[in-house]
């Protein structure tokens, strides 16, 4: 990953919990079938960070809120400039690819399932995605995630380069 993670704490923060996926899992033991469940939980305040979670249990309740729980607990900081990404990126997570490219104003979110619940938790307004490859919900939120922290904006790659801001931003 290019640059730090970038970890939030959750102290005064505005979170909303968007479920992904929920799964029965069964296990077959010589005493008969036994049925649990894992859910995908993407948390976000819509206003540049966002985080993820797995859950599991033995019922659906408590598999979310052990999913939300988790995804509070990771939650990573992404630069969005007006509504959208500062620019493209790629990324790959097992057999999940993932494409995230920035939009004009007024486009909206062009994005499939777990990939639109997770830009949609970060508050990008405008963006075009396309995802290749594995449609595993698990996979593509990560690889999106994976994609959204490898983004750079203008005033990072001037700090890193020892650039002062006022160069860049006034001529």
């Amino acid at each position: 990953m290019a640059g730090s993670i970038r970890k939030i704490r959750t102290t005064d923060l505005e979170l909303k919990e968007k479920l992904v996926a929920i799964k029965r899992v069964t296990k077959v033991t010589k005493g008969g079938r036994t049925f649990s469940f894992s859910a995908i939980v993407v948390v976000g305040d819509e206003n540049g960070i966002v985080g993820y979670g797995l859950g599991k249990s033995k019922e659906v309740i408590t598999a979310i809120a052990k999913g939300i729980e988790d995804a509070k607990k990771n939650l990573v900081k992404v630069p969005i400039i007006n509504g959208t990404i500062p620019h493209e990126q790629t990324a790959k997570y097992g057999g999940a690819k993932v494409f995230l490219k920035p939009a004009s104003s007024g486009t909206g979110v062009k994005a499939g399932g777990a990939m639109r619940a997770v830009l949609e938790s970060v508050g990008v307004k405008d963006i075009l995605a396309k995802s290749k490859g594995s449609s595993n919900p698990h996979n593509l939120v990560k690889a999106t995630i994976q994609a959204l922290l490898e983004l750079r904006d203008a005033k990072t790659i001037a700090k890193q380069r020892g650039v002062p801001l006022d160069k860049v931003f006034n001529g």
